[in-house]
């Protein structure tokens, strides 16, 4: 006989507990790392975006999603803001549209403190700017 005969193996016994960890492992890694390359930076500029739509004030030069640049003239509650786009051309948009704060204004005061001669701080300046452009 040159032939010899085959005998079938005993079948393994499948997936048991530690075949089935190594199985779901590289799924596990691979939602780990989405999770640190994408989800997470993603959040984080998710959560900037709403701060700084949340903190939009009137005087704020602005780009809308369409690329149109232009300042905060008023900001309502509602989410709108009105942006004028060229001299007394002001149009309203929504605040999510707001893709970028060009540059910020300085916060209003909550209280303007009094100076020597009982005008507010706010008032002196505006008298020394009066002053110097008068030409004195």
């Amino acid at each position: 006989m040159f032939i010899s005969p085959a005998y079938a193996q005993a079948a393994g016994g499948g997936l048991g507990g530690d075949g089935m960890l190594t199985g779901l492992l590289p799924i596990v890694l691979i939602f780990v790392v989405f999770w640190f390359l994408l989800i997470r930076p993603q959040q984080k500029r998710m959560k900037e975006h709403k701060a700084m739509i949340a903190n939009l004030r009137r005087g704020d030069k602005v780009v809308t999603g369409g690329g149109i640049i232009g300042s905060v003239t008023k900001v309502f509650d509602e989410g709108e803001v009105e942006v004028e786009i060229a001299p007394e051309v002001k149009v309203r948009v929504a605040r999510s549209t707001i893709t970028e704060v060009l540059n910020k204004t300085a916060p209003v005061a909550a209280k303007a403190e009094k100076t020597e001669e009982g005008k507010s701080d706010a008032a002196a300046e505006d008298d020394k700017s009066k002053r110097r452009g008068s030409g004195s």
